[in-house]
């Protein structure tokens, strides 16, 4: 105890005191002071000093902030005061800590009581903390009562995720000021994480007001159907024509028919992008943690442009062939693609004033010209059939004869059929076009072999192990599965460590010195309990 360290060696550190009449009053120190007494010790050291009235309590702040292991939302709480009569760069030459820090602590102040109890019981990590911090009050608290009293991290972030949004995928300029003028360029806003602090990390630039964001996303559709309007480009919504119904879709197709502009879905037409230019540093990342020496880089990037000046000129030429300029638009992320567009010949002969759909009209009612089509129409459904019939044998056939048990390494059309399968069940639409834009060439068609033929194209054991690595670091399980609890989890981290090793140990190091000082206070806290039993 510090009385029994007193007693024996003495107060090491003179306590401060300002002078008031006849008396001194403590100002820093009274620890130290109430200590002294209990060893007895008659007199004390001290500095006398000359502190206004209103100068005391900043100096018991700042002493106290400068305490080790000071209870981070304590910590938050002592800074907001001293914010009321400094700014954060001054508060942080005074405790001499980084602006940065003084910020978050002065955001974490503005966490509900609730929370704030998170926190101090070692529950809520001080990032998450940060976090939630950036939301009102009233938002908090409806975060707060949707955990009906138990803390759960992962909901937390999730609600978290929710209700931001990364500035860097923005579908529109975030410097443009007059996209809704009121708000001004996101660059300036106090609600872009950027400018308070760089609470979300340095990579990171987050916007926090979901209404603002969704009206300058809104503009931004607005004004990119009046330029494709203006300019005779075809604006292609990035769906079929059944999720036409869809509540977000329906809201897109309004707004083009509302400008007067013919809406085409997916299926209506075919695709076709305009080919990257591969480039060495390209080529590394699609092949970085392949075994391939410098040369073996440079065969396979001479290759690419081998590929990307023969789809070049397929696609250059694909105007004098009925393509159109146009723009493919992803309706969730409102990311915008310019391609070239052609829409399909549909048969959409007049057939008189009979009002009843062709396919429900009797032969007999039909002109000879309608009769060929229904023909035609009926023939098409019965290979359907035949191909649903076919391949359904083929599969059950297959499973009889102990398809899985084959002792033989996949073959390449298996590896195929399995990173499709990975590909279509994993891949969200961002990320298909960041990481897998190149494995259906330059052609969106929506002919199932044309498709498959461009994968199979494409296709080499690279992708497989892009596809692969890819599915494990989207799907292994968060929340409360955890790496020492989960098999999946468990085979992932230790694969993930053997290239990223000093990345994860200084995470490991970090988390072990958190739960370290938590188990530090908690022992505290269990120890002044049981001295009241």
């Amino acid at each position: 105890m510090l009385s029994d360290s007193i007693r024996e060696h003495g107060v090491l550190q003179p306590i401060t005191v300002r002078k008031k009449g006849r008396k001194f009053i403590i100002v820093m120190g009274e620890r130290r002071y109430r200590a002294s007494k209990l060893a007895e010790r008659k007199t004390i050291p001290c500095i006398v000093m000359d502190f206004k009235d209103g100068e005391v309590l900043e100096v018991q702040i700042i002493e106290n902030l400068q305490r080790k292991e000071v209870e981070p939302t304590e910590e938050a709480e002592a800074i907001a005061h001293l914010s009321k009569a400094y700014s954060p760069g001054e508060i942080s030459k005074r405790l001499g800590r980084t602006e940065n820090f003084v910020r978050q602590r002065l955001k974490l102040a503005g966490l509900i009581e609730g929370f704030k109890e998170f926190v101090r019981i070692g529950e809520m990590t001080l990032s998450l903390g940060i976090r939630v911090a950036l939301f009102e009050p009233g938002e908090q608290q409806w975060m707060m009562e949707a955990l009906e009293g138990n803390f759960d991290a992962y909901r937390v972030e999730r609600m978290v995720r929710d209700k931001t949004f990364d500035l860097l995928e923005a579908p529109f300029d975030i410097g443009d000021a007059k996209l809704v003028e009121k708000a001004g360029a996101c660059t300036e806003c106090p609600f872009n994480s950027a400018n308070q602090g760089n609470l979300f990390g340095e990579d990171r630039i987050v916007c926090t007001k979901i209404a603002c964001f969704e009206n300058k996303r809104t503009n931004s559709l607005l004004n990119l159907i009046d330029r494709c309007k203006k300019d005779g480009v075809l604006l292609i919504p990035d769906f079929q024509s059944y999720w036409a119904r869809e509540g977000v879709n329906q809201l897109i197709i309004s707004q083009m028919e509302n400008h007067g502009f013919k809406v085409y879905f997916k299926n209506d037409v075919e695709i076709m992008s305009k080919p990257v230019k591969p480039t060495m540093e390209r080529i590394k990342q699609v092949y970085g943690d392949a075994t391939y020496s410098v040369d073996g880089l440079k065969e396979k990037l001479s290759k690419s442009l081998e590929q990307y000046t023969e789809e070049l000129k397929i696609f250059e030429g694909s105007l004098d062939n009925g393509y159109r300029k146009g723009i493919v638009f992803h309706p969730k992320s409102f990311k915008v693609k310019e391609a070239l567009v052609k829409v399909l010949e549909v048969n959409d002969k007049d057939v008189g004033s009979v009002s009843v759909p062709l396919e429900k009209r009797k032969m007999a009612d039909c002109t000879p010209e309608e009769q060929i089509i229904k023909i035609q129409d009926r023939e098409v459904r019965k290979k359907q059939i035949e191909n649903n019939r076919q391949f359904e044998e083929v599969v059950d056939m297959v499973r009889q004869k102990g398809y899985i048990d084959v002792p033989k390494e996949l073959s390449k059309d298996e590896m195929v059929a399995f990173s499709i399968l990975l590909y279509e069940n994993f891949v969200d639409y961002m990320d298909r076009e960041e990481h897998f834009e190149d494995l259906f060439g330059n052609s969106n068609s929506t002919d199932s072999g044309a498709m498959a033929a461009n994968f199979r194209k494409h296709f080499s054991t690279e992708v497989f192990q892009r596809l692969v690595r890819y599915s494990l670091s989207k799907k292994v399980h968060l929340g409360e599965s955890n790496h020492t609890n989960n098999p999946l989890n468990i085979c992932f981290y230790q694969a993930v460590k053997a290239y990223f090793k000093e990345d994860v140990k200084n995470m490991e190091d970090t988390y072990d010195k958190e739960r370290r000082i938590r188990e530090r206070k908690l022992k505290g806290r269990i120890k002044s309990l049981k001295d009241t039993f």
